[in-house]
């Protein structure tokens, strides 16, 4: 499945989370969850290579003890995209070698499974026009549905993003019931150029209103496509999303 474009992932993590200190490095079945997402996002058949860009010494230390590539940014970032772009710039010029497509996977995602990077990025093989691309999933219920940590999407019939935000959002009041409810999952393709001009464009009311950096390219007035994943996927925002998922790999693990 490899093309013939120069696409890589980045995965941005810094320890430094306000609700989570350390997180990259927090054990998962004795494994650091930022090693998780790593060794998985590696067995994607469409990636040339996978870096993790961080402003940590003590997270590139750990990803190079396990033979990954590390890429030290600036501590002054504040949104991923702006440290995956810093990164994209070094890894060029680094390499010599222009990227016509960067997958920037958040660190926080230990259950991604190398198929969804795959399929995430399809749609720019297949269709020019589109410059990114986000992966949705299903919520599972109400709680997951009011829960302000899971981004949540509504889509068009094509499935090109309508909005993103943090309440629960079709509205449950009006008989929405009957609807899928869906959640936006982190694993973000852009084309290179796009990435670069996203991080120039000025943030957004509704972008800092939801804190969901995708509005940004909404209210610019682009389009991001959405693909479905049907794996289970959850992220962890603090110690009990850390449990919750160590539970589940661990019953995965056991089967």
């Amino acid at each position: 499945m490899k093309s013939n474009q120069n696409i890589i992932g980045i995965i941005p993590a810094r320890m430094a989370s306000s609700r989570f200190p350390g997180k990259p490095l927090a054990s998962i079945l004795g494994v650091p969850m930022l090693g998780h997402v790593f060794k998985r996002s590696k067995l994607s058949r469409i990636l040339n290579e996978v870096y993790v860009a961080t402003c940590d010494q003590e997270i590139a230390n750990y990803i190079q003890s396990i033979g990954g590539k590390a890429v030290m940014t600036s501590d002054k970032h504040v949104r991923a995209s702006d440290r995956t772009a810093e990164c994209l710039v070094k890894v060029e010029a680094e390499t010599g070698k222009k990227v016509d497509i960067v997958v920037m996977i958040q660190g926080d995602e230990p259950m991604i499974r190398p198929e969804m990077i795959d399929s995430a990025v399809a749609p720019l093989l297949e269709d020019n026009l589109i410059q990114v691309v986000n992966l949705m999933s299903t919520l599972k219920n109400r709680i997951e549905q009011d829960d302000p940590n899971e981004v949540k999407v509504v889509v068009d019939q094509h499935n090109f993003a309508l909005y993103f935000s943090r309440e629960p959002i079709p509205s449950w009041k009006k008989g929405a019931k009957s609807l899928l409810m869906l959640k936006q999952v982190c694993v973000i393709p852009f084309r290179r150029d796009f990435l670069i001009k996203f991080n120039r464009l000025e943030p957004t009311p509704l972008e800092i209103a939801e804190s969901v950096d995708m509005l940004r390219v909404l209210e610019h007035g682009y389009k991001i496509k959405m693909v479905m994943s049907d794996h289970e996927t959850y992220s962890v925002d603090n110690i009990e999303d850390l449990k919750k998922v160590e539970k589940i790999m661990r019953k995965e693990k056991n089967q």
